[in-house]
């Protein structure tokens, strides 16, 4: 499968809250990290993320992935994201979000996937009170901090 048909598969599958074509484009083990819920692990896992978590308190999805970018072992691309919130600050806005999801490919599959996401304006979308916004950034920045990667960041 060519990457465009993937990436169009992926965000066709979410849109029709279809867990098991989405977790089929992972591998067997693939881990999905979501922005909001955390890490699913594993297609079973990653469907129901899909068909209960991400439909839970939401509908009405649309997503659509912009030059995208691969080596053959990752995959860059650009996301336009936003549903229906049905949490009831929200009163039914469609919330937008946009992001850069970064796939890592294993055999065709995704095997790990995790994005950076844009998500202060769909907060402003949801009507979310400032206090659980700075909570929701602090809970990501402690993430951020835990990373391996940020290690060197945090040396004063």
């Amino acid at each position: 499968m060519n990457i465009a048909t993937m990436l169009r598969s992926f965000c066709d599958a979410v849109e029709r809250r279809d867990g098991k074509a989405f977790a089929a484009l992972f591998t067997e083990d693939g881990i999905y990290h979501d922005v909001f819920y955390g890490a699913f692990k594993g297609r079973e896992r990653i469907a129901e993320m899909i068909d209960d978590w991400f439909y839970r308190t939401a509908s009405d999805f649309r997503w659509d992935m912009h030059a995208p970018v691969s080596d053959g072992e990752t995959l860059y691309a650009r996301y336009t994201f936003s549903y229906r919130s049905n949490l009831p600050e929200a009163k039914g806005a469609r919330v937008m979000f946009e992001g850069v999801s970064i796939m890592k490919l294993r055999g065709g599959l995704i095997a790990e996937y995790q994005e950076v996401a844009n998500a202060a304006p769909g907060f402003v979308d949801m009507n979310f009170a400032p206090e659980r916004i700075a909570k929701i950034a602090a809970k990501q920045g402690a993430a951020l901090k835990a990373r391996a990667e940020m290690a060197r960041h945090l040396k004063t």
